[in-house]
């Protein structure tokens, strides 16, 4: 689950992490009455949506104008930004051509930069183990200093029996080119990152830029928090700093159903059980000239009536052409299936191609009842089978 800067930094915050005074705001008026609590003369105006790159992107009805993260030297230039971004949409790197519509900002304290860093902590599986990872290379996107850069970016695991020990972060302090009561701040600021980073079940905790200002303090500028979703259930002050205006509607809905899904950008729909038999499901689809537009696995032990909100979510995209059910019953009954894709073909309007390919438990019991429904439904002996017949049902329809 992420969350807005805001919200991070105020979690942040309260495990000691040095961040600069800034106020929420989501209206222009809002926005100039949280300049006005802030010492000035400089102010900086932050669109808030969950997605990187908003200083160099651009608003959808201004392409060659300001980004969405903006300086102002007054009261009245903070309400005047404000007005630019709240109700706009916010098109980034991250968020694709159809961007995000901005519906609050945060409006910030300057700072006098002398120096910006990168900081993150993660978890990174080849080790299993949390990451702290640096670069000087600060507000470059990570992806970018990887490729051109890997030497800059500096990695440091913490073993989980000993964890974070003061070397840790000297270690980097020193690879940084900090110096003098620098060194000391940073570890103080590591030490804080990493407790936020346990206390609260992250998955990534990104500083981007992490800034040495004048007086040689150590300040988050910016600050992008995930966590995981399995430990949630121990924290629903965190679950409730959720903005669903910022997550896809059908990946909310599936959640709703305890359903797996994912929205992609093709055009045949995929309904299966199992995470590695719904990527072989994908890749195989494309194997044969298409793209899968979701991810969905309606898990082991999926019910008639989640199986048809399944059905139903697939069918809510626009973009889908034809639909994939590739189901193996081992825990899942073939028969379970049958009847809620049946159910909700009559409940929806099906007028796109249905594939479906079942083995397993119950599987001729289940044939039978796709077969007696009386719906237009192609049936598959294997995957192979399977994929070939959707796409081309497909490319038939078009």
């Amino acid at each position: 689950m992420n969350i807005h800067e805001y919200q991070g930094k105020e979690l942040l915050k309260k495990f000691g992490v040095a961040v600069l005074e800034g106020h929420v705001a989501w209206t222009p008026d809002e926005a100039a009455e949280a300049a006005a609590k802030l010492p000035g003369p400089i102010y900086v105006v932050k669109s808030q949506i969950h997605a990187g790159g908003r200083g160099a992107g651009h608003f959808a009805k201004d392409p060659a104008g300001k980004g969405g993260v903006r300086i102002a030297k007054s009261v009245e230039e903070v309400k005047a930004a404000a007005e630019a971004m709240l109700g706009q949409v916010l098109v980034t790197k991250q968020t694709g051509p159809e961007g995000k519509v901005v519906n609050r900002v945060y409006v910030e304290a300057g700072c006098d930069i002398k120096r910006e860093l990168y900081l993150s902590f993660l978890i990174d599986r080849a080790t299993a183990r949390v990451t702290i990872m640096a670069s000087t290379e600060g507000g470059m996107e990570i992806e970018e200093v990887a490729e051109h850069h890997p030497e800059k970016i500096l990695r440091v695991a913490i073993d989980p029996a000993s964890g974070i020990s003061g070397f840790h972060a000297r270690r980097l302090a020193y690879s940084l080119g900090l110096e003098g009561k620098q060194i000391a701040t940073f570890g103080r600021f590591v030490d804080a990152m990493y407790k936020a980073f346990i206390s609260l079940d992250c998955e990534i905790v990104e500083i981007n830029p992490l800034v040495v200002t004048g007086a040689g303090d150590i300040v988050a500028l910016d600050a992008k928090v995930s966590f995981d979703d399995n430990a949630l259930y121990r924290h629903p002050d965190i679950e409730a700093l959720r903005d669903e205006a910022e997550e896809d509607a059908k990946e909310l809905e599936a959640a709703k159903h305890s359903l797996n899904y994912v929205a992609l950008d093709g055009v045949i729909g995929c309904m299966v059980n199992g995470a590695g038999l719904a990527m072989a499901t994908m890749d195989i689809i494309k194997l044969y000239g298409s793209s899968p537009a979701n991810f969905l696995d309606v898990g082991g032990g999926a019910t008639k009536e989640r199986v048809t909100a399944a059905f139903k979510i697939i069918l809510s995209d626009p973009n889908v052409e034809g639909i994939l059910v590739n189901i193996f019953g081992g825990i899942m009954r073939c028969d379970v299936i049958a009847e809620g894709v049946v159910a909700a073909a009559r409940e929806v309007s099906l007028n796109v191609p249905l594939v479906v390919r079942l083995e397993g438990t119950n599987v001729a019991l289940g044939k039978e009842i796709m077969a007696k429904s009386g719906l237009p439904i192609i049936s598959a002996d294997n995957l192979a089978d399977a994929a070939e017949k959707v796409v081309k049902a497909v490319k038939e329809a078009q």
